[in-house]
């Protein structure tokens, strides 16, 4: 489980690292491997292979190539989507065009979402929190009690 949120830098050559709390999480069958992709919004997720073989990529083969709202989330879901594996100080290589496309040029926010980490502009991330206008106890109102039924 992936919780907590990390400041780190991008490196010249686009590495950056995964925090060693999440490291314990990354179990043995996504051999350190990782799905980077872009997020819903302008941020970037890192999907452990194991989750994204067995979640993720489950829910994209059932996308219908022949509805044009689905077909397009699918094309541009994976239109940048690549692979790394940790390398022996655990980072992870982010493709430059995952790297502009969430505007990421050296500091990056890294927050945990449970089963994916998520990597922001810090100043983005800062103004998509001050966008949201609901307070967060009306948000895990409407969501919490969602889910419990």
């Amino acid at each position: 489980m992936f919780i907590g949120s990390f400041n780190y830098s991008v490196d010249a050559k686009g590495r950056v690292s995964i925090p060693s709390r999440f490291k314990k999480y990354v179990i043995q069958e996504s051999n350190d491997s990782f799905i980077i992709t872009r997020g819903i919004i302008q941020c970037i997720d890192i999907y452990p292979f194991d989750y994204w073989k067995n979640d993720v990529l489950i829910r994209i083969n059932q996308i219908d190539d022949f509805d044009t709202d689905e077909a397009v989330f699918k094309r541009e879901f994976l239109e940048l989507a690549a692979e790394d594996k940790l390398d022996s100080q655990s980072r992870l290589l982010i493709p430059k065009n995952l790297l502009e496309f969430a505007s990421i040029e050296r500091e990056v926010l890294i927050l945990g979402q449970n089963k994916k980490i998520e990597v922001w502009n810090p100043e983005i991330y800062s103004d998509y929190k001050k966008e949201n206008s609901k307070p967060f106890a009306e948000i895990a109102k409407q969501v919490m009690q969602k889910k419990l039924k």
